[in-house]
């Protein structure tokens, strides 16, 4: 790798992680200071450390997420000074109590392996290295509490500038993968591509990934807005955004079977028909309109919202006008989705239990009395 092409990606890590530095040289600067001048400690190790700990844990999370982060922060400390204080800080039975109990509590509070190491090397640290304290008031923990409280109010100022643009964002990744999946769908039947077609099968598969993702930032709003009284009339954007995740969720399942089809209809030896990708390209473009609608909900523009949920109904309507001149004379189209939903299922059965791909595929379309591929 030369040194310009190093200099850029370096710049671009950078541009994209700046936020990060300087929140946590602030929150730990803070922490520190608020330590030695307010409260009076002389060294507050772990004070600056749990703002490093927490801020590193809790960015882009949840306030509750965060909440717990912090109180497993403190409470590692907590349970590390007192068993130090009553075995001893260097005997082998506190190394092995305190590391037992600090990994305990973290998996119990659902952290992180990155968590759980920080949260233990800081207990080593505690009972091995720094010196012991017989002080009444656990000065350790208090640090851990000071420190952790500036992370979180460090992490909620970040959040407070826009806390609706992340959702907004995460959102827009939502729709545009599931507009991307149908339009290389499109692109494949075009082509008669079954690896293309498969392409994005794969990446159908994994679009359920940014639904949580989704969900996750939904509740990180509306916590933050609900903190902030001056933006709560904002708080209706979310409330819209949530109810539309479970349908939303629901989308992502139906592209997922739309796409499996489509690897079925290129393994086929008659090309599908070009209107069908028409018809996927338009309800591509009804679901890009259905994102548009719902930022503009986020923002409170109602006149904007309308507008869009009007382009999607009428885009998705014509989709489906498209793709219904497709359908032959013959048995009522719920017949032919379950049929379709039984072909998919017992692929996935076989498969789970270690049949051949290509051999489920050939005889499952076999007893279905299709032709042979």
């Amino acid at each position: 790798m030369s040194v310009v092409r190093w200099l850029r990606i370096s710049i671009g890590r950078l541009r994209q992680g700046w936020l990060l530095v300087v929140e946590s040289t602030a929150a730990a600067t803070v922490a520190w200071l608020v330590d030695t001048r307010f409260i009076g400690h002389s060294q507050p190790f772990f004070a600056p450390a749990a703002a490093l700990i927490v801020l590193a844990q809790v960015r882009g999370q949840r306030t509750r997420r965060a909440i717990e982060v912090l109180l497993g922060v403190a409470g590692g400390v907590l349970v590390a000074d007192v068993v130090a204080q009553a075995l001893g800080p260097h005997a082998t039975w506190t190394i092995f109590t305190v590391i037992l109990l600090t990994l305990t509590f973290a998996v119990a509070i659902g952290a992180s392996a990155v968590f759980l190491v920080q949260a233990a090397v800081s207990a080593l640290y505690l009972v091995v290295v720094a010196p012991p304290t017989q002080a009444a008031v656990p000065l350790r923990f208090v640090d851990a509490l000071v420190g952790g409280a500036v992370a979180l109010m460090v992490s909620q100022l970040a959040a407070g500038r826009d806390p609706v643009a992340p959702l907004v964002r995460q959102s827009g990744q939502v729709f545009d993968e599931l507009a991307s999946v149908l339009e290389q769908v499109a692109a494949a039947l075009d082509r008669q591509d079954e690896t293309a077609a498969r392409q994005a099968l794969d990446r159908a598969r994994r679009a359920d990934a940014a639904v949580e993702r989704l969900q996750t930032a939904v509740l990180a709003a509306g916590e933050t807005l609900w903190l902030q009284v001056w933006r709560r009339q904002r708080l209706g954007g979310i409330h819209a955004v949530e109810a539309a995740i479970r349908q939303v969720d629901y989308a992502v399942r139906n592209v997922r079977v739309l796409a499996r089809a489509g690897v079925t209809l290129t393994r086929l030896p008659a090309t599908p028909p070009p209107a069908l990708g028409a018809a996927l390209r338009l309800f591509a473009t009804a679901v890009r309109a259905v994102n548009e609608a719902l930022a503009a909900e986020l923002v409170a523009s109602d006149k904007a919202a309308q507008r869009y949920t009007n382009q999607a109904e009428e885009a998705a309507l014509d989709a489906l006008e498209v793709a219904g001149r497709l359908l032959p004379a013959g048995p009522p189209l719920p017949l032919v989705m379950i049929v379709g939903q039984l072909r998919a299922t017992a692929i996935d059965l076989m498969r789970g239990v270690g049949v051949d791909d290509a051999a489920i595929l050939t005889r499952v379309d076999e007893a279905l009395g299709l032709p042979p591929v």
